[in-house]
């Protein structure tokens, strides 16, 4: 939702307002490494333990991933 200390939101309606936010805040640049932001989503969503919550990482990107192969461990590894 763009709100680093409380980067929650209600429903799938909060997940889509986050979405068409993000398109029109966010600002494509490099380098882009993805592994750091994966870990740290998985960090939050393994303290629920009670199934209670979903978690959902959006990712945009122009399509150059300075850290693939630590994206593509950190994907394997969380999920």
């Amino acid at each position: 939702n763009g709100n680093p200390q409380n980067p929650y939101c209600h429903g799938i309606d909060g997940v889509m307002e986050a979405y068409y936010r993000s398109l029109k805040s966010v600002q494509l640049y490099g380098p882009t490494n993805f592994a750091p932001v994966i870990n740290h989503v998985a960090r939050y969503a393994a303290s629920v333990k009670d199934g209670s919550q979903y978690f959902v990482l959006l990712i945009i990107t122009d399509g150059v991933i300075s850290d693939m192969a630590q994206t593509k461990e950190s994907i394997v590894n969380v999920s």
